[in-house]
């Protein structure tokens, strides 16, 4: 029988949920469990396809090509399990379905309201598919107080006695700040956001209670007198350096036996030793490393970190492959429309182009792109960042002058262009150019043919891939001739040699772009290939500096 464990946060939102249930889900993991990870998301929106970077932060893709919260990549990258459309429901898509139900006739004619019937679709979502499991831990979006999410509380309210005795426990994480003025912690906001959930009928279990110093064990005993935990279920969360520092750090505050503790599952002989020797091992490469090297990420949205959530924790990977220290330096790519990059990008020792939408800050891109392949700096091209490369490659290589993407509008060398049709196995999809814009791009796993002999299926060591795509453009085959004359070889094809999906300059130390996003599918203990390569090319490009 899988046991259920609901996160849910107070005082301020960003305190990190989606972190706290990625470890937490890493510690049960490390005990022996298994483990599956779902996100209540309580926005509008059907999912986060359509919403701005700005406003959302990294849109992160499944193999089953569903468009999720960021939360879902830390949930894989920390556990290493999948994850699908069934591990992430917004109050969007649980309305859209209720809607076409209602129109279906299925309820009868009954009045349709929120409860029963919004809840009793969120706790359909919660339980489903959960029989290979033992613990299922789902995050509830947003911050208790906040009304739109209102429904979720009362669902996993609803939850907690529908399920067997000892089937589900809650966890809190709250925010116990340090007021300078008065030079003290202050427990009184936890207090309050306890008590706002209780005031919805749910009693917390455990408190993770984020601080930026140590929380003495008198507030500690006023915290767990006040919201009504035992005081050892009032666990401090602090800073720490790396979050790849959280599984070991939550567990020797206790987290995790606190967790199986509210299951009854404390006895001794019943709780599995935990097994954290990998985390350790990520752990001591990060903190003890044998070197450094400095990468440019030249893109749109740098602003915003989180726009670039998966690629900036690739790129920590390929620095835990490498055991070097990776020195991120976020560039907005409109400054190279306006000045020249040599003075930002001279002391760097990797240039990466991530992906993007719309002609803002592109040709600051292709000038990126110019200068790491004429000084020889290693090159990253993903999805846009690619494409933005082959531009640059059929202007100053093919010599095709007026090489543009008709993202940007109409052009007489379209050397990229929208996608209308491609094959997800064997069935065709189509899209048009006036359709919707959520859910219509090439999204998912898709397969590809790598070139043999050519450094990308060097790095993979294969020829056959999958990986997830989100894009609605694509590089122009009929370019393919032209560009590879000049020295840009398409390496890598989809299954029916239509689609490019991988282009690389044999004669540079390290230059490839991939319409594809392999951070998707990186993760600390297992490195994507690619990003250990670029970081070993930028160790080497760092010794000839």
């Amino acid at each position: 029988m899988a046991r259920y464990i609901f996160i849910t946060g107070g005082v301020v939102s960003s305190l990190g949920k989606g972190l706290a249930s990625a470890a937490l889900g890493a510690l049960l993991q490390a005990r022996g469990f298994s483990v599956r990870l779902r996100k209540l998301d309580p926005y509008i929106n059907v999912d986060p396809g359509t919403m701005s970077p700005y406003q959302h932060g990294e849109v992160y893709v499944t193999d089953d090509g569903a468009e999720t919260d960021l939360d879902l990549g830390h949930y894989e990258r920390f556990t290493g399990r999948p994850a699908s459309q069934a591990d992430n429901v917004t109050t969007g898509r649980l309305y859209q379905n209720i809607i076409a139900r209602e129109r279906r006739g299925d309820y009868l004619g009954a009045t349709v309201q929120v409860i029963p019937h919004v809840t009793d679709a969120i706790k359909e979502f919660v339980l489903e598919g959960n029989e290979d499991v033992d613990f299922v831990l789902c995050e509830i979006g947003g911050t208790v107080g906040d009304i739109e999410g209102l429904p979720f509380f009362e669902a996993i309210r609803q939850l907690g006695n529908d399920l067997p005795r000892g089937g589900a426990i809650y966890i809190h994480l709250t925010l116990v700040p340090y007021i300078p003025s008065a030079g003290e912690l202050k427990t009184k906001p936890t207090q309050h956001s306890v008590k706002e959930l209780r005031s919805i009928g749910i009693q917390p279990d455990i408190l993770l209670c984020r601080s930026d110093r140590p929380i003495p064990e008198n507030e500690r005993r006023k915290i767990a007198l006040f919201c009504n935990v035992p005081q050892g279920a009032v666990i401090q969360a602090l800073d720490v350096a790396s979050i790849y520092d959280v599984p070991i750090a939550y567990h020797r505050e206790g987290f995790d036996r606190e967790v199986l503790k509210a299951f009854g599952m404390e006895e001794e002989g019943t709780r599995p030793v935990p097994d954290l020797s990998r985390w350790e091992d990520i752990a001591e490469r990060i903190h003890n490393p044998e070197g450094q090297v400095r990468i440019a990420i030249v893109g749109k949205y740098t602003e915003l970190k989180d726009a670039y959530k998966s690629l900036s924790e690739a790129l920590v990977h390929g620095g835990i492959a490498n055991k070097v220290r990776v020195e991120l330096e976020w560039i907005e790519s409109e400054i190279f429309e306006k000045e020249d990059p040599a003075p930002f990008l001279e002391g760097v020792n990797g240039i990466l182009v991530p992906g993007g939408f719309g002609e803002r800050g592109a040709e600051g891109k292709i000038a990126a792109a110019t200068f790491a392949r004429t000084r020889n700096v290693p090159y990253f091209g993903i999805c846009f960042g690619m494409q933005m490369a082959v531009i640059e490659a059929a202007r100053n290589m093919a010599g095709i002058a007026g090489a543009s993407s008709t993202e940007f509008g109409e052009t007489g060398e379209p050397v990229v262009g929208l996608m209308t049709e491609w094959m997800r196995g064997n069935e065709l999809e189509t899209r048009a150019a006036g359709g919707d814009m959520g859910g219509t791009m090439r999204l998912g796993a898709f397969k590809a043919r790598l070139g043999a002999g050519t450094r990308i299926s060097r790095i993979y060591g294969s020829c056959d891939i999958s990986e997830r795509h989100r894009h609605r453009y694509e590089v122009n085959m009929r370019y393919r001739e032209r560009l590879e004359a000049a020295g840009m070889v398409v390496s890598g094809v989809s299954p029916d040699g239509l689609l490019p999906e991988t282009v690389e300059l044999p004669d540079h130390p390290w230059f490839i772009g991939v319409q594809y996003h392999p951070e998707l599918k990186s993760k600390p203990f297992e490195p994507h290939p690619l990003f250990a390569s670029f970081i070993e090319a930028a160790v080497e490009q760092s010794r000839l500096v």
